[in-house]
């Protein structure tokens, strides 16, 4: 199959998705002229192995520790792709597969993917859809999903945002805020310990608007942490009527972009291991990826993303772009 892209719009945005990933390729804030994400380039590319840009990362976003879980008495093994753990999906996820477009309005599209029993080891014949939907100010991301039998899915898109007009400036001059009061604990491979943390007087604080290079630059100089280069953390979004995850803004280009979803938690990523093909570097952009937690299928205190024979389940993510 070939990649072949499609868009979306109305008088305030403009989006361009592609098959290859149910992937986003722009963002288009008109009024501002602005592309407000990352992509690889030539759309040729996507048809490769890369770091998920813009793509919807499954059959499940995150790592699953030993790359295996149980449901019920049985066993499943999965395909590592990380050392000894399972990241996105394994070795062939949904960021790189081709989805099929089911549909196409001038501000909606949807995609749909089946991934067959077995497939990198998950249970189940597994159908998703993938919508876009453009509403006013919003972007609307909407994921539809059931599979015949009991299997664990988690879903995310994996957008690099920089609100910059050079993407060249890196995300320094981004601020960023939270709707979370704790974090999850990691080990040393990224994997959960299964404790919460809270976040005051850390640097995992985004209670209120942080600078991004501040915080970069401070744990840098820290001697508490001196491996560290950068966020690659899960936060628990405070429950509230508005699904308010977090706010992200740029003082330079006067962009603000806000996210909404029904999920538990926000993966922040800084973007630390981000390389490719001389066009993406390190810190280039930053990742909110809306989802379940890591390693949900082995810790029994996380909400379950183990999902029932037959029955649909869904889960959204809002993006309002101001």
């Amino acid at each position: 199959m070939k990649v072949e892209s499609s868009t979306i719009q109305n008088k305030f945005l403009r989006v361009q998705t592609l098959n290859y990933g149910s992937s986003l390729f722009e963002v288009y804030h008109k009024k501002k002229k602005i592309n407000l994400i990352l992509n690889l380039g030539s759309k040729k590319n996507y048809l490769y192995k890369h770091p998920s840009v813009g793509s919807t990362c499954g059959r499940y976003a995150g790592r699953i520790s030993n790359a295996k879980f149980k449901i019920g008495n049985k066993n499943f093994f999965l395909n590592a792709n990380e050392g000894k753990n399972i990241l996105h999906g394994g070795k062939v996820g949904f960021s790189i597969l081709p989805w099929t477009k089911l549909n196409q309005t001038k501000d909606k599209i949807v995609y749909q993917i089946h991934s067959t029993d077995k497939d990198q080891g998950f249970p189940g014949n597994l159908i998703v859809n993938c919508t876009y939907q453009l509403r006013n100010k919003f972007l609307i991301i909407k994921y539809e999903y059931k599979s015949n039998k009991s299997t664990h899915v988690n879903l995310t898109n994996h957008s690099y945002w920089n609100l910059e007009q050079n993407k060249k400036n890196m995300i320094y001059n981004h601020e960023l805020k939270l709707n979370s009061s704790k974090y999850l604990q990691i080990n040393k491979n990224y994997i959960p310990t299964g404790r919460f943390k809270n976040i005051k007087k850390s640097i995992y604080d985004f209670s209120k608007f942080e600078n991004i290079e501040k915080k970069l630059v401070y744990f840098k100089n820290k001697k508490l942490d001196t491996k560290f280069k950068g966020f690659d953390t899960t936060f628990i979004i405070k429950k509230n009527i508005r699904n308010y995850v977090g706010t992200l803004k740029n003082n330079n280009t006067n962009i603000q972009v806000d996210f909404f979803s029904n999920l538990p938690g926000v993966q922040l990523y800084s973007a630390q291991n981000l390389n490719y093909k001389k066009r993406l570097f390190p810190y280039q952009g930053i990742c909110l990826e809306t989802q379940y937690f890591p390693d949900t299928p082995n810790k029994k205190n996380f909400p379950s993303t183990l999902i029932k024979p037959n029955k649909m389940y869904t889960c959204f993510t809002k993006i309002k772009i101001s």
